[in-house]
């Protein structure tokens, strides 16, 4: 049914989420590890803890940095590369930061929460790799403090990327959530506004979400790597 439908699409739009990420032996954020597991990952990833408590919030981005760096891409980052490149998907909305879509070879990404490959200065916006913090240089030629380029707790998502993904939902013909619980707002909306634009919606997640209901299509427990190439096969 599923590679019916693509084929069928004139406009396909993928939404991935922190599934797609631990596929890849990525912890997603909420887990705990090591240094981490007794804190609230919430309050450090803030806003706040970068204007008041920058040893800690360095640290902690430090060792996500690092702990991305260990980790590649799956085979499911490098099927909807291919797609993209034979058109049988348009656009990939992500919530993930890990930036394994892009280093997969996929171009067409909107990054809801921003990038972890990336850090900016946050008095002077200067843009960086996060090499950088693997070096360990935290500050700017400016003196300001290097963060991570991502959308942390108390910040808005970037207008450019929730822009483009709105026009690219409302676009899709096919809308596909590959890895999502659906539960972090607004991003979760989006999969709602391809649905009342027309398209098929199509969840695919290890667990049951709440949008379900709205679903043309449900499947839990497969991994995406293995689904995504069972599709690719027969694509």
């Amino acid at each position: 049914m599923l590679s019916q439908w693509l084929n069928e699409s004139n406009y396909t739009v993928i939404f991935s989420g922190a599934g797609m990420s631990t596929e890849s032996g990525l912890p997603d954020f909420r887990s705990t590890n090591g240094l981490w597991n007794k804190k609230d990952t919430s309050q450090i990833a803030s806003v706040e803890s970068l204007n008041q408590n920058v040893d800690e919030f360095i640290e902690f981005y430090r060792e996500r940095v690092l702990y991305v760096k260990e980790y590649k891409p799956h085979r499911g980052h490098e099927i909807l590369s291919k797609w993209e490149k034979k058109g049988i998907i348009q656009t990939i909305i992500t919530q993930n930061v890990d930036g394994f879509h892009q280093e997969a070879g996929s171009h067409q990404v909107a990054e809801l929460h921003g990038t972890i490959q990336k850090l900016h200065c946050q008095d002077c916006r200067k843009e960086y790799s996060s090499e950088e913090y693997v070096n360990q240089t935290y500050y700017c030629e400016c003196g300001g403090v290097l963060r991570p380029s991502i959308v942390l707790f108390g910040e808005m998502l970037p207008e450019i990327a929730f822009q483009f993904a709105f026009e690219e939902s409302k676009k899709a013909e096919l809308f596909i959530v590959l890895g999502s619980s659906l539960s972090v707002t607004p991003a979760n909306q989006f999969p709602l506004i391809a649905k009342d634009n027309g398209a098929k919606l199509v969840i695919i997640n290890k667990e049951k979400t709440d949008f379900d209901r709205f679903a043309d299509l449900v499947i839990n427990d497969k991994k995406i790597g293995d689904f995504l190439q069972e599709l690719d096969i027969r694509n």
